[in-house]
């Protein structure tokens, strides 16, 4: 057991999350950092800090969600942030807002395969580690789950012909990201008579491995909303989507 405040970031060995972590255990925070590859994982708790824990999870494994849970609750007991954080563009490397990124994403020819795949991380896998860790912040007394999405997925945005991005939005990942946004309202709704608080924020067009790093924004800039909204106290708020702080995101 611990008398500090205790996170679990999905996706945490690199980009934003692990710029979370870091800063999650400088605010005194016990972190662990989830990661598909425990080595990878290792190797940035090492470079954290001692309160940084290295957990393997895959968030499209129920195995390796059912082991990270069952180690948290032997460990710890209880859980009181949990980041869903871990998500993916595309299977293939193409270059971000290139013809052949473009013509890929569109919904005529975009690949069902690659489209399920994108879709069980960003959308299935944020559910599937949501279902397993609700019990572990059932105990906590101050829990906070924040959702790291995109401004790409806000319906109401993309369905403005005046948005300067609409033609990128395609059913891989922007539309990953639009179901992102659903599933998190659910789990608000779900959670609206309970003290768990629920958040969903975007990092911004942050320069991460998840775009090729083309992002324009420094992984610090980028993590600054997903960082603030994750250290929100108990009376910090709760049902909101946003980029920067009192910049709200449209469903």
């Amino acid at each position: 057991m611990t008398d500090t405040r205790v996170a679990l970031v999905t996706g945490a060995n690199q980009g934003v999350g692990r710029q979370l972590a870091k800063e999650l255990v400088a605010n005194g925070l016990t972190v662990y950092l989830g990661s598909r590859d425990f080595a990878r994982g290792e190797a940035a708790a090492a470079e954290i800090g001692p309160s940084a824990i290295p957990i393997q999870l895959d968030v499209t494994d129920a195995a390796s969600i059912a082991a990270a849970a069952a180690r948290i609750e032997s460990e710890i007991g209880h859980l009181d942030l949990l980041v869903n954080n871990a998500g993916i563009a595309q299977t293939q490397q193409r270059v971000l807002g290139s013809p052949e990124y473009m013509a890929a994403s569109q919904a005529s020819n975009a690949s069902l395969d690659e489209i399920r795949a994108v879709w069980d991380v960003n959308v299935f896998g944020v559910l599937a580690v949501y279902q397993a860790m609700l019990p572990l912040l059932k105990k906590s007394s101050d829990a906070r789950i924040v959702n790291v999405s995109s401004g790409v997925g806000s319906l109401a945005t993309n369905a403005d012909p005046g948005y300067s991005y609409r033609t990128m939005f395609g059913p891989i990942y922007s539309a990953s990201k639009a179901a992102l946004n659903a599933v998190t309202l659910s789990i608000m709704i779900e959670l609206q008579d309970t003290d768990i608080k629920v958040n969903l924020v975007s990092p911004g067009f942050t320069s991460t491995n998840l775009n090729g790093f083309a992002g324009t924004d420094s992984v610090e800039d980028g993590s600054r909303e997903v960082v603030r909204v994750a250290l929100l106290g108990p009376d910090g708020p709760t049902g909101t989507f946003t980029r920067w702080e009192n910049a709200t995101i449209p469903w």
